[in-house]
């Protein structure tokens, strides 16, 4: 499956030359993206802090290893840590998935040195571009797969920053995958970035932020354009050529949202009910859910509970698939970003324009 989830047959890409994975990441995403590895045959090692011993990715994946102790520093973003699990459990190749992780230049090139495959951009072009590894969030912005030939699958991308948190982002257009981007953006490839890229514009029209890994916005370009962003990863990390895709054509609008837990920092919570991704995907909807009933919240990390991605012919339609799938979440057991995140679908749904404020 893709990271936005999906539906898509298993199959598997035998010129990729890589067994096994370590899933560098956590909650709905690293979910999605070890479906995803299920899907293409690849065997899925996960990583975990002491605390989420027992959480749903960790249930998904073939094998898991023990980071270390609660505290991210300690465990999801401790460079040598990752590296050390990584040689134990003798995967060919790490995955990061979060910006954080995958814009993290000092684990690139740890994970290079300890001679294993290192699926996003080379350490000194994270360097080059900083490699602080943050999740874009400005109004406008572009997803792309670079490869030296340039930007593939490009796709422009509008996003809702209500009280600071891209809650949602929907393709800019429907067209036909050409944009005016800035200049800067056709130098990526220049520059050597190769895989992933998840890009803000600044009003300015220059470039504000440049993440590699697995954003938010990156379900938006597997529903716009029909594909599975962890093969795209796969191919640039080990050079297998492009799948058979048209890469300028962007098939259909679509739209991503997110609904996070709004615990108070260091609240501790239980998921009594069903999340969205269990049961809840149809056509053209794909959610994952990163709880299941049951699973306990730590209060430790940024509680992300699940993903909807729709693909649709207009966004106002994929603003309301979504807006269903979210209609009733009223017994999680935790409190959540629900209400905001549905106004934010209705505007969107009713044709009007959302606040960025």
């Amino acid at each position: 499956m893709p990271p936005g989830g999906g539906v898509q047959e298993e199959t598997t890409v035998p010129q990729l030359g890589i067994e096994s994975v370590l899933v560098a990441g956590r909650g709905p995403a690293a979910c999605a993206v070890i479906a995803s590895c299920a899907r293409l045959g690849l065997k899925s090692v996960a990583v975990h802090s002491e605390a989420e011993r027992g959480a749903r990715h960790v249930r998904m994946a073939d094998d898991a290893v023990l980071l270390g102790p609660a505290p991210a520093a300690e465990s999801y973003l401790a460079v040598d840590r990752i590296v050390e699990a990584a040689q134990r459990s003798g995967v060919g190749a790490v995955l990061p998935v979060p910006p954080a992780l995958a814009g993290n230049a000092r684990l690139a090139a740890a994970v290079t040195a300890a001679g294993l495959r290192w699926v996003g951009p080379d350490a000194d072009v994270l360097e080059r571009l900083g490699g602080d590894g943050v999740e874009p969030a400005s109004e406008r912005g572009f997803l792309a797969w670079v490869t030296a030939h340039g930007l593939r699958f490009t796709t422009p991308v509008a996003r809702d920053r209500a009280a600071g948190i891209a809650r949602v982002s929907w393709t800019d257009g429907t067209g036909d995958g050409r944009t005016d981007l800035p200049p800067a953006a056709r130098r990526l490839a220049e520059i050597g970035w190769r895989g992933l890229v998840t890009v803000g514009i600044a009003p300015d029209g220059e470039l504000a932020e440049v993440a590699a890994g697995f954003s938010l916005d990156i379900a938006v370009m597997e529903r716009a354009h029909g594909i599975d962003a962890v093969e795209l990863a796969l191919r640039s990390a080990t050079d297998a050529g492009a799948p058979d895709h048209d890469p300028d054509r962007v098939r259909s609008a679509a739209l991503a949202v997110q609904l996070r837990a709004t615990l108070p920092p260091g609240t501790a919570g239980t998921v009594t009910g069903r999340l969205p991704g269990d049961g809840s995907s149809g056509a053209g909807v794909v959610a994952v859910s990163g709880y299941d009933p049951g699973d306990r919240l730590d209060g430790w990390y940024d509680a992300l509970l699940a993903t909807v991605s729709v693909a649709a012919g207009d966004t106002a339609a994929a603003a309301r698939a979504a807006a269903e799938v979210l209609a009733d979440l009223s017994d999680t057991g935790v409190p959540h970003d629900g209400a905001e995140v549905r106004a934010v679908l209705d505007r969107l749904a009713a044709g009007r324009s959302v606040s960025t404020g």
